[in-house]
């Protein structure tokens, strides 16, 4: 059994916005001061979600590809200086459903807010209301500045 097994568990949504940047930032400050581990979770949905007609690839490929980026993106936005331990997982799905449940069991899920407001917002949804709405844990919403 791994020693963080039992540390609590910071779920961070990343989409690559400068809003999931600031989540993730805010969640390694605080999984830093709370004795935690960082849950980095990104969801990707294949071509077809969106109603798109293409060949069939290699997925694996692709999710290799992704993970790599991922990696790449956390490291960027982190720096060398992290303190916190981060933890990244690809998950394809929708959003909010794949946060949901990465932060099942979790102390805190942590993501970022796009600034959508009144009609878009309806139009559209929004993860971050969603994933207040639903989730088991606290949810801090963190707006890019």
């Amino acid at each position: 059994m791994d020693a963080n097994d039992s540390a609590p568990r910071v779920v961070v949504g990343v989409d690559g916005s400068p809003s999931s940047y600031a989540a993730l930032r805010w969640a390694a400050r605080h999984a830093t001061l709370i004795g935690g581990v960082v849950d980095a979770v990104g969801a990707w949905e294949p071509p077809s979600h969106f109603g798109w007609s293409a060949p069939v690839v290699d997925t694996a490929f692709d999710r290799e590809l992704a993970e790599r980026r991922f990696a790449d993106e956390l490291h960027t936005v982190l720096g060398e200086d992290c303190r916190a331990e981060i933890r990244q997982t690809m998950v394809m799905g929708d959003p909010s459903d794949v946060l949901l449940d990465a932060a099942r069991g979790a102390e805190l899920l942590v993501v970022g807010s796009h600034g959508h407001g009144g009609f878009t917002r309806a139009l559209l949804g929004s993860v971050s209301t969603h994933c207040a709405q639903h989730a088991a844990c606290p949810v801090v919403i963190v707006r890019a500045r």
